[in-house]
């Protein structure tokens, strides 16, 4: 817990972290009601180096339109997981793409529906959990997520099934998580966050709980194997890793990522991937 989501904590109730599991019900709930909680003051932080119609994939600031993973998307249907208030599946349908997105979190969404309304750029929005896609087989060209939803789902196995279910053959895959190595050290983008403190190895999800033991937030970690495990079992061929280095004067702090730790070590993977 953190002064950063002092308001989402004191609204929830959180009183403290439990060193336990979350099955995919209790997860798809705390994240729900978590997201809600926090969607003002998540885009009032992040709102403006996000930007409302742009594609940024990790806090090192790297760009779909300089790195181009999606390839061409210009007459394409693309599904953007996890969307949050939807800036990338903006770009995405400014650049010639038809896009859907969703995301878990009503609070989320109203932001996305706001910024529909503020930039001119409509995209079609729908609330759903991305191991329970309410979609087609094969009804998209591709997929893509900027740190959404991956990260606080239960089985991951059951996330990237679905996505590969309703991808069309030869679609990519492309997805961008907190790097598993972080999950050893502190959440602090000072010294403090320099030491390991836990097992890269321990699965344990991060569980934060109220009085009365009920979950507000998860969020599982996963190792760099467990992923492309996971993503072979799905059918989904593993095309590049991508570990951004921090960029030469970037000088913002977000959350855990800062110039200091990143200097030293990722805080992004993104996973490239594409269906057969």
């Amino acid at each position: 817990m953190s002064d950063q989501h002092a308001s989402a904590e004191l609204a929830l109730g959180t009183t403290g972290i439990a060193k336990r599991g979350a099955d995919a019900a209790e997860s798809r709930t705390a994240n729900r009601i978590w997201w809600d909680a926090d969607a003002d003051d998540y885009h009032a932080e992040h709102g403006d180096f996000l930007g409302a119609a742009d594609f940024v994939w990790c806090p090192e600031g790297v760009r779909e339109a300089e790195v181009g993973y999606l390839g061409d998307v210009a007459g394409r249907r693309v599904l953007e997981v996890g969307c949050g208030s939807a800036p990338c599946a903006r770009w995405l349908k400014a650049s010639g793409a038809d896009v859907v997105a969703f995301d878990i979190s009503a609070g989320m969404l109203r932001h996305a529906v706001a910024a529909n309304a503020s930039t001119g750029v409509e995209v079609p929005l729908v609330q759903a959990s991305a191991d329970q896609l309410p979609f087609a087989a094969e009804s998209f060209d591709a997929a893509c997520s900027a740190f959404g939803a991956v990260p606080f789902v239960a089985d991951v196995g059951e996330v990237f099934a679905e996505v590969a279910r309703v991808l069309r053959p030869g679609a990519p895959w492309v997805f961008s998580v907190t790097h598993p190595m972080r999950w050893i050290f502190p959440d602090d983008p000072g010294p403090g966050g320099l030491t390991v403190t836990q097992s890269y190895f321990d699965r344990t999800p991060y569980v934060e709980v109220d009085d009365t033991g009920r979950a507000t937030y998860v969020e599982h970690h996963r190792t760099m194997g467990d992923y492309v495990r996971a993503l072979v079992a799905a059918g989904l061929e593993l095309v590049d890793v991508v570990e951004p280095e921090w960029p030469a004067g970037h000088t913002r702090t977000w959350g855990q990522w800062s110039p200091l730790r990143g200097r030293l070590f990722p805080g992004t993977a993104i996973l490239r991937t594409r269906k057969p």
